[in-house]
């Protein structure tokens, strides 16, 4: 499978105010390449999972409240919009190699939300990887 980069999602008014906490699109990256999702927002948050180690990826539940990098239901939450977010579960806990509570909270977690642009595309490359092939 080759890189495939999906632009995460900003609410026209945080965008400015994200850029300024050096959060904003120029320093954000969601990348599915080489087995690996690797998710980054500027110098708030890193982590790199294994695609096999996710257990399921869909459209949120609920909208999430707040914007940014945080803590959030029993996972970390990284996000520029409460639209377009995705949940992440995963099999095996996975520490951020970069986040604000880094020494105090930085526990490892089985889930993650991120918003991107493109929901449903972002969902086929997490889960897409899987599918058996099909012959003919």
């Amino acid at each position: 499978m080759s890189a495939v980069d999906f632009p995460m999602r900003y609410d026209r008014w945080y965008r400015p105010l994200a850029t300024a906490f050096g959060l904003g699109p120029g320093r954000a990256s969601i990348r599915v390449a080489d087995g690996l999702l690797q998710v980054r927002s500027g110098w708030a948050f890193a982590m790199d999972i294994a695609l096999n180690n996710i257990e399921s990826a869909r459209p949120a539940p609920e909208r999430m409240w707040g914007w940014g990098v945080h803590q959030a239901c029993n996972g970390w939450l990284v996000n520029g919009s409460r639209h377009g977010v995705v949940q992440i579960r995963l099999t095996h806990a996975v520490k951020p190699s970069k986040a604000p509570t880094a020494g105090l909270f930085n526990r490892p977690v089985r889930c993650l939300y991120v918003s991107v642009t493109d929901p449903d595309g972002f969902i086929a490359a997490l889960t897409g990887w899987q599918l058996p092939a099909t012959g003919s």
